[in-house]
């Protein structure tokens, strides 16, 4: 029994010593942050947050993938609770909604796939590929709606998936199910921030219209009598609707696909139609704005794309501010438009209503003079946009008997060459100088750049070697006298400190390939100033095993380009065919510009990388299309009056009342022309027996 006893013992302490050598080697650390998150959250499990499991959730969040208030079935309570877990504070956050990308239903399609008795969307676009006529559009199998967990989606009597944003949470479920990406999250910064993509059904005037309008949509808004509804639609994308409607040359309706059959929509006088009606009503309808992020923003230069700058960034939650050099906004807008096509009326009401978005306003003030980029930088600015208008806008201005330079260290070719036999015009060239492009007037630069003491010259040509626009015998000359040239290559970021240029980076425009060389001068060969991002540079500095960010010392600051599309000829860098090397070709690519510097701005400030460029529509984008139309009915194009414009005008003491557009009956009869488009597909209508 002895014995008996002995062996149990042993036994236990050899069993015991076992699960201490197991839990030691199968030990598993469970952080403690991702156990009190988990027992903070709620346990429902259900997925809205898009991780399998609130463990899985609270992991995310520990790691910084997941927000704080990333959980769609709890309250800002318990937000606030893992926030004080993690150390965080909680900001308001945008609301996000599904939207469907798609509004053209399989049901309506000329010719479709039989899907056999699948009910899935996903099985359907394996086993079937969807749709034999709209390769984009929706299948209508309602997979997104038994996706929802929340009951805010369902399929409606067109065949489409119709979204609740009073109940959708914005978790993105159904998002991640549609094959066909239709159903996608949307927000306000997300449309502001958007490129279109080749795989977007989108409608070719909106792809044709510089600001990328859902012309469509406020054109269905009006068919409905919602006006509000309309302008917000429009004004989305655009800061100066009642301008544009105006002036603008209407390159959306070149793309119509009533050409097909009769003639365009008078899309432009639809979109006059309804913002006459907000200047008429005397109500300013304000788009929405994202919560406040407390970022300070320094436009320089208050003309269309300036002004559009700080709209859509104001849009985004920041606080800009625009420094003109003038008395007056609205840039070329003011002098070269003739007032019966523009009233000063018109346009001071659209600048009004930049203003009251939240934008502060400077006038007089001229950069290099009464400040400089350093110093907004100095003054907590964090991000500063130079859009100071080319040529035409100075001799508007009648500020072309003087040197201007917008950021340290960087004058215009122009101001150099004029320098000769301008006394009053002084180029302050330092010893290191960067010339970018020129052209043929690249060896009267350099004869100057040498009379003033400069010794290290490079020019920096988009140009191939063999491309150059001065003969051999030149090109020896510069040589001899140690001009540097480096070929094909775009100027991508310029760099300073206080308020000297220091370098410039460059990259080579087969390869990609970026190099940093040092400056004191640049010297730009277009007829205005880039289009640049500076922000201050953060220098990080080890101390101990933490990283933390030291502002002390000179202010060090980047001035970087603004993304551009791919094309075939290696968009990148400045003076690109993409760059406005002068003036805008209209107020509405002025309007584009403003909103991709506001994007470019926002990323650059929150360190986000820019959208992959790769499927971005360009000109040369092959897409599919629509050549002729089926069971359309002819109705000829409602023509707007113009023989009213002089009577408004001669009324002195009244702003135009707008009493040239449409009437609602016209209106309503135009906007019922509209097909509806799709990217391959459009609404029919009756055809004429």
């Amino acid at each position: 029994m002895f014995q008996s006893i002995l062996m149990m013992g042993g036994l236990g302490i050899a069993i015991g010593t076992v699960l201490v050598i197991a839990s030691k080697a199968f030990y598993v650390y469970e952080d403690p942050k991702v156990v009190a998150i988990d027992d903070a959250l709620p346990g429902a499990n259900c997925g809205g947050c898009g991780y399998p499991g609130c463990n899985a959730n609270a992991q995310a969040i520990v790691n910084g993938v997941q927000d704080v208030n990333s959980c769609v079935a709890a309250g800002a309570d318990v937000a606030m609770a893992i926030a004080q877990i993690m150390g965080v504070s909680v900001s308001d956050k945008e609301p996000e909604f599904a939207g469907p990308g798609c509004f053209y239903s399989k049901d309506d399609a000329d010719m479709e796939y039989k899907y056999l008795g699948v009910t899935d969307c996903r099985a359907a676009a394996l086993l079937f590929g969807g749709m034999k006529v709209c390769r984009i559009g929706c299948l209508g199998l309602g997979t997104c709606v038994k996706a929802c967990m929340f009951g805010a989606l369902s399929i409606g009597s067109d065949g489409l998936p119709k979204v609740d944003q009073k109940k959708c949470t914005g978790c993105g479920a159904c998002e991640r199910v549609c094959p066909k990406n239709i159903i996608r999250l949307t927000s306000m910064t997300r449309r502001i921030m958007r490129e279109y993509t080749k795989e977007e059904c989108i409608t070719p005037c909106q792809r044709a219209c510089p600001t990328g309008i859902d012309i469509k949509e406020y054109i269905r808004l009006i068919k409905e009598g919602d006006y509000e509804g309309s302008l917000q639609v429009i004004k989305e994308r655009n800061p100066f609707p009642t301008i544009i409607s105006r002036i603008c040359p209407a390159p959306c309706e070149f793309q119509c696909r009533r050409l097909l059959q009769d003639e365009s929509v008078a899309i432009n006088d639809l979109k006059r139609f309804v913002c006459d009606y907000e200047m008429n009503q005397d109500k300013r309808i304000l788009p929405y704005k994202a919560p406040a992020t407390g970022k300070r923003i320094a436009v320089i230069g208050g003309g269309v794309e300036g002004l559009s700058t700080a709209f859509f960034s104001a849009r985004l939650g920041h606080d800009p501010s625009v420094f003109e050099a003038t008395a007056s906004l609205g840039g070329i807008l003011r002098k070269a438009i003739a007032r019966e096509r523009l009233s000063m009326d018109v346009l001071d009401w659209d600048v009004e209503g930049v203003r009251q978005m939240g934008v502060t306003i400077q006038t007089n003030a001229r950069a290099g003079l009464d400040f400089t980029i350093d110093g907004l930088l100095k003054q907590d600015f964090q991000a500063v946009f130079t859009a100071t208008g080319g040529w035409d806008s100075r001799l508007a201005r009648g500020d072309i008997d003087q040197t201007e330079t917008v950021f340290p260290g960087a004058y215009l070719l122009i101001d150099l060459l004029r320098s000769q036999s301008d006394n009053n015009i002084n180029i302050a060239a330092g010893e290191n100088v960067v010339i970018a492009g020129g052209g043929i007037r690249v060896p009267e630069a350099v004869n100057i750049l040498k009379e003033n003491g400069s010794k290290k010259i490079i020019v920096i040509s988009r140009k191939q070697k063999g491309e150059t626009s001065f003969n051999p015998e030149a090109f020896d000359e510069l040589s001899k006298v140690g001009v540097t040239f480096i070929y094909h290559s775009g100027i991508t970021k310029v760099m300073g400190e206080e308020g000297q240029l220091k370098a410039i980076e460059y990259a080579d425009l087969d390869t990609g390939m970026k190099q940093v060389i040092n400056t004191d001068t640049l010297i730009i060969g277009s007829g205005r100033f880039p289009e640049l991002v500076f922000i201050p540079v953060k220098k990080e500095v080890q101390d101990g095993e933490e990283e933390r960010i030291e502002n002390n010392g000179p202010l060090a600051w980047e001035g970087h380009e603004l993304q551009k599309k791919p094309d075939s000829s290696k968009e990148l860098g400045l003076l690109s065919s993409q760059d406005a090397i002068s003036e805008y070709s209209s107020a509405v690519a002025a309007i584009n510009g403003g909103r991709k510097a506001a994007a470019a701005i926002h990323n650059l400030m929150y360190g986000i990388q820019f959208q992959e460029p790769s499927k971005f529509i360009t000109e040369k984008t092959m897409l599919q299309d629509v050549s002729f139309l089926n069971n359309v009915a002819t109705f000829p194009r409602n023509i707007m009056e113009l023989g009213q414009a002089e009577k408004n005008s001669a009324e002195k003491n009244s702003i135009d009342k707008f009493s040239t557009g449409f009437s609602e009956e016209q209106a309503l009869a135009e906007a019922n022309r509209c097909l509806r488009c799709g990217l391959v597909c459009y609404e029919k209508s009756k055809a004429i027996g």
